[in-house]
């Protein structure tokens, strides 16, 4: 399956993150994974000192969403999104194009959006507590 088709795709998605551009409805399953695999290679100093959940929050509210209890950005969900996003790009070659690893990694078990419940429960998962925290998975080790 062929989703993106160059790395000018992805970079289109990571730059509309940053600069609060992306249309709301490009921001998809598959478009979250692709603006995670353009932080950690184009910008991973916002990675590693914990940027990305500002980024985010600032994107939904420009694009006209909220932050709150029930809707908009979500702690647990980003950060096992991008360690899992992380272990993923290990897998290849530094030369590997982004749009080549994204579409992998779209097509693989992480591309299904309930790819999390393999690790928590949804209560767990959805609740107020991880929307706002990292909450460690309860039904198996997360392996990244």
């Amino acid at each position: 399956m062929t989703i993106f088709s160059s790395d000018d795709d992805i970079e289109r998605i990571g730059r509309g993150l940053l600069d609060r551009t992306l249309p709301k409805p490009d921001w998809t399953h598959a478009a979250h994974f692709a603006a995670a695999l353009w932080l950690l290679r184009h910008r991973p100093g916002l990675v590693a000192q914990g940027q990305v959940g500002a980024i985010i929050r600032a994107y939904n509210v420009a694009t006209g969403g909220v932050n709150d209890d029930q809707g908009g950005y979500h702690e647990t969900i980003t950060v096992a999104s991008m360690r899992a996003a992380a272990g993923f790009l290990r897998r290849y070659p530094g030369e590997t194009p982004l749009w080549r690893i994204a579409d992998d990694l779209v097509a693989s078990p992480l591309g299904q959006p309930g790819w999390l419940l393999d690790y928590w429960s949804r209560p767990r998962l959805f609740s107020v507590a991880a929307r706002w925290d990292w909450l460690a998975p309860d039904l198996r080790p997360f392996p990244w």
